[in-house]
């Protein structure tokens, strides 16, 4: 049974002559298509030989195309999120603006000015563009990006820690002394950067004494970090910014405020808790403000720096300020983002913004609307989250479009065929039913979900 088992499989050759193959030839090369097609053959061998039934040839074809067409295909592939989660770390965080998309595919599709003063016709600095425009959202004196807020933070503590001969201590209340995801955690990269953690307080409550105590002429700087995804609630103390600038001020040492998600906008204006803001953390006399691109900034991942001229400038020549230079496509997306802010248009050109000023109204109404087009499902109030390690617990008012598969189906089944139409859609599931949010779904993806819908619908029933 087994022999003639192996001899039913079709052959490499056999396999690289059918059309849809062939096909796969004339778009790839050879050699590539060989490779997978030899693969799949491998693995439909070893089926056989744990006694399983061999597939057929068509189903080796299907098995073939697919692959190439995910090894091969646009990568990442556009997914739909109705989630509801605003920030989906899974999903690349923040969508970027049409305007940011289309300036950073126009910076990589041609040669650009990134580091060339068109003026003078010398060598420029990539920095230049960017630090004015984190400058004039921030109302620091300079700024600088790099590829994501974690390397911002290493580097500075790199830069800061090598400053002045014998002063590497950094001063963090144990309640910051934190992991923020993936397992980045602070004390770790205090030990990277070469800085020397000093803990001072309770992980519930630290005052301003505390910093101040403990500073020696060993101290190179007040680290305060935002807890952006869990918060510490009930018997806690958290000093303001302002007394650690103050206690800082008393003995020269500089305060460092990383804020994690970062904000240019009073998110209070929205039913949420007050995140933080970039522009408070620079009036308040912080000697540099971290942030991240790529949360509720609404722009591409990046970290961006803003502060002082002094430490910014002593950030920028510091030797691991090139191993985390960000790139010009990345650089393009943030300036573009950073202009939105400038023309006062967040919430009508960056997405995530559209998202969290939307209405309860005009949300029920398109979820009302994808009901009537399915012709199936009801429309429930709900609640979307914001995500992305961003106002963590906060939530805001939504509709949803609910679905019931049925227990011969159930829920995941029908959210793997959400995933599988010509569009992926990415739904969320509770109490084994689909839950699909229109606050997260871009206006024109709101076809993508009818389909995906219609789909998975016929699929499972």
């Amino acid at each position: 049974m087994t022999e003639s088992a192996y001899r039913s499989l079709p052959s490499v050759d056999a396999l690289l002559q059918r059309d849809e193959i062939a096909a796969l030839v004339r778009d790839f090369s050879h050699e590539a298509v060989a490779t997978i097609t030899r693969d799949a053959v491998h693995r439909a061998r070893d089926v056989v030989k744990n006694d399983g039934e061999p597939p057929s040839s068509d189903q080796l074809v299907s098995q073939i195309v697919e692959r190439a067409r995910r090894a091969w295909g646009s990568w990442p592939g556009p997914v739909v999120n109705a989630t509801g989660v605003v920030l989906h770390t899974n999903l690349g965080r923040a969508p970027l603006s049409t305007r940011a998309a289309s300036e950073a595919t126009a910076s990589a599709t041609t040669y650009s000015d990134l580091e060339f003063d068109l003026d003078s016709g010398k060598r420029g600095s990539r920095h230049t563009h960017i630090s004015d425009l984190i400058s004039q959202v921030s109302g620091a004196e300079a700024g600088i990006a790099v590829n994501n807020n974690a390397s911002g933070v290493l580097l500075t503590l790199a830069a800061i820690a090598s400053a002045e001969p014998g002063k590497k201590e950094v001063i963090v209340s144990r309640g910051e002394a934190v992991e923020i995801g993936g397992g980045f955690r602070v004390p770790d990269v205090m030990r990277q950067s070469g800085a020397i953690l000093v803990e001072v307080g309770t992980t519930n409550r630290t005052y301003a004494s505390d910093y101040e105590t403990a500073i020696t002429p060993n101290t190179a700087a007040i680290l305060k970090v935002h807890p952006s995804n869990f918060t510490v609630e009930g018997f806690t103390h958290v000093p303001e910014l302002g007394e650690l600038v103050a206690a800082g001020s008393r003995h020269g040492v500089p305060v460092v405020n990383d804020l994690g998600s970062g904000c240019l906008v009073d998110t209070r204006k929205y039913g949420l808790d007050k995140e933080p803001l970039i522009q408070d953390s620079v009036s308040e006399g912080c000697a540099l403000t971290l942030f991240s691109g790529d949360k509720l900034l609404g722009g591409p991942q990046a970290g961006l720096i803003a502060g002082t001229k002094k430490w910014v400038d002593l950030i920028s020549k510091h030797s691991l300020a090139r191993a985390v230079r960000i790139d010009k496509m990345t650089l393009s997306a943030i300036a573009a983002t950073l202009v939105s802010y400038l023309k006062g248009a967040a919430e009508s050109e960056i997405p995530i913004w559209k998202m969290i000023s939307a209405t309860e109204s005009d949300l029920a109404n398109r979820a009302n609307k994808w009901q009537r087009e399915v012709g199936f499902g009801t429309v429930e109030r709900g609640r979307s989250a914001i995500g992305g390690g961003s106002l963590p617990g906060q939530t805001l008012p939504t509709s949803v479009l609910v679905i019931e598969p049925g227990a011969r189906t159930g829920a995941d089944a029908f959210a793997a065929f959400l995933r599988r139409s010509p569009v992926a859609v990415v739904a969320r599931i509770e109490n084994d039913r689909i839950l699909l949010d229109p606050r997260t779904v871009l206006p024109q993806q709101d076809a993508a979900v009818i389909e995906a819908v219609r789909f998975a619908w016929e699929q499972t029933t």
